[in-house]
């Protein structure tokens, strides 16, 4: 575990400043927190478990594909609605950005960084460090403590609010659950880039982060407690609203569970 830890860390303060100068921000920011969680996972794996690294939930598969498709349709239509709300109800408009542009090689980049992205994060929020917790000392014992340093992690995001903060907490304590129900990181993979393809899209602000790769921005009626202000809408109640409403709807959904590896406690009947 300490190994992980460490691991990440000397990952996240030397991978990433190095590919900067490089690549650039983008790349920077989403291929080397992937290379991270791909190293870390690996390293420890290898060295102290003897087990390849598909055995942290990324086998390939029926199984898993559902469980992807699963997570990023169910996370892009709460992203979706929690935005066309707004527009049909006159609070929100969709307003053509000054100087803006549009190309599809843009939109591809982008949403494949945006994967990227979320699979690194997954990978060390929800890898073997947080696997071998739930199978020590309980799922439910390290999904809200997980979720909660998921949560503080984004804290020194541009313009993170305390409602932000908690809004990620819930998000971190939604994909820990999203784990124990599908028992790979297909899911929790899936749900994090749904939600984080379609913010952008609309023309609002992903954690703080201005991504633009439409011609036009998202502008507010509502007050930023309800919208979020420069955060984005993860800042918001409406979030809040609609990722207690994407929990509920996963509790129902018709995810495959797998065979789990390491949290093999899993695999027990309930």
């Amino acid at each position: 575990m300490t190994f992980f830890v460490a691991t990440v860390v000397i990952g996240l303060l030397f991978i990433s400043p190095l590919m900067l100068g490089v690549f650039g921000v983008v790349v920077a920011a989403t291929v080397g927190l992937c290379a991270t969680g791909l190293v870390a996972n690996l390293l420890t794996m290898r060295i102290f478990d003897r087990r390849p690294l598909t055995d942290i939930g990324l086998r390939s598969g029926r199984s898993s594909g559902w469980n992807f498709a699963i997570g990023v349709v169910f996370s892009a239509i709460a992203a979706a609605l929690m935005l066309a709300a707004p527009l049909l109800a006159g609070t929100g408009h969709i307003v053509v950005r000054q100087n803006g542009s549009f190309t599809w090689p843009t939109l591809v980049f982008y949403l494949v960084s945006l994967l990227v992205a979320a699979t690194g994060e997954e990978m060390i929020f929800r890898g073997y460090a947080f696997q071998l917790l739930v199978e020590k000392i309980g799922p439910f014992a390290t999904v809200l403590p997980v979720g909660v340093i998921f949560g503080l992690a984004h804290s020194s995001n541009p313009n993170a609010t305390f409602l932000g903060v908690l809004n990620t907490i819930l998000w971190g304590i939604l994909l820990g659950y999203s784990f124990l129900r599908s028992h790979d990181l297909w899911l929790p993979i899936g749900l994090h880039y749904g939600w984080n393809a379609v913010l952008p899209l609309f023309g609002v602000n992903l954690s703080g982060l201005t991504i633009e790769v439409t011609r036009y921005f998202y502008r507010w009626d509502l007050t930023p407690l309800w919208s979020g202000g420069a955060y984005g809408p993860e800042g918001g109640l409406l979030a809040t609203v609609f990722v207690i409403g994407l929990f509920l709807a996963l509790v129902r959904a018709p995810i495959q569970p797998q065979k789990a590896a390491i949290a093999q406690t899993l695999n027990e009947p309930l």
